[in-house]
């Protein structure tokens, strides 16, 4: 099964492990959120709202809902984390060029978030989760610059519950129109990342100064 007609079959999957048993449906949306940060094709965007059109249906409820999402999210993003600690980025971005496609990723993407991770530090760990398109592959630069694992998975999760939250509600007040939210978020989550850009460019920008200011009061 190609991975275009493994995301088109999603929600039936859930559908049906919701159909069987209430448990069942959290651990599928668990292990497909495990699975949407091992492969970026695979969105967020039709899981979680998945998720909350169920919650208003009565068959799940609101808070294990969530939980099995940012569960699945923490633990999707260790493997990336330990490949960006265990390989080098040259041996990462070849092995990319080769195989990449098959996870919807290329060398260009890797060296974004890089690039992102270098600028903004620590921090673009939490900001990163909030957006698609990065939010997978910002734990490879923090595995590669070494990034303790406990500030790792402290951001990683609150960034995750944030938007874990955010969908999940969504798609409890959205209803049968969950499956317009991916087409719906697209444009505002380019804004969104010119804002956090801007946010962050601001806070580096105060930053040197004050550095400045006081080496130069000294």
């Amino acid at each position: 099964m190609e991975i275009s007609e493994f995301i088109s079959s999603l929600p039936v999957l859930i559908g049906n492990a919701v159909e069987t048993n209430q448990w069942f449906g959290y651990g599928a949306i668990l292990l497909a959120m495990f699975l949407e940060n091992l492969i970026p094709p695979i969105p967020s965007e039709l899981i979680m709202p998945l998720g909350g059109f169920y919650v208003s249906q009565g068959q799940l409820d609101f808070l294990p809902v969530v939980l099995a999402g940012l569960i699945g999210t923490v633990v999707g993003a260790l493997p990336w984390y330990g490949i960006g600690r265990l390989v080098n980025e040259e041996k990462l971005e070849q092995w990319l060029e080769k195989n990449g496609r098959w996870l919807g990723i290329n060398p260009k993407d890797l060296a974004r978030s890089r690039k992102w991770f270098n600028r903004y530090g620590a921090s673009l760990v939490f900001w990163g989760r909030l957006i698609p398109g990065i939010r997978t592959l910002i734990s490879v630069p923090a595995g590669v610059e070494l990034m303790p694992i406990i500030p790792f998975l402290t951001w990683t999760t609150a960034g995750s519950l944030i938007w874990t939250l955010f969908l999940t509600i969504t798609g409890f007040y959205l209803g049968d129109n969950y499956v317009n939210i991916e087409t719906w978020i697209s444009p505002f989550s380019s804004i969104f990342k010119t804002i956090i850009i801007l946010i962050l460019s601001g806070v580096l920008v105060t930053v040197i100064y004050k550095t400045l200011r006081k080496l130069i009061n000294n």
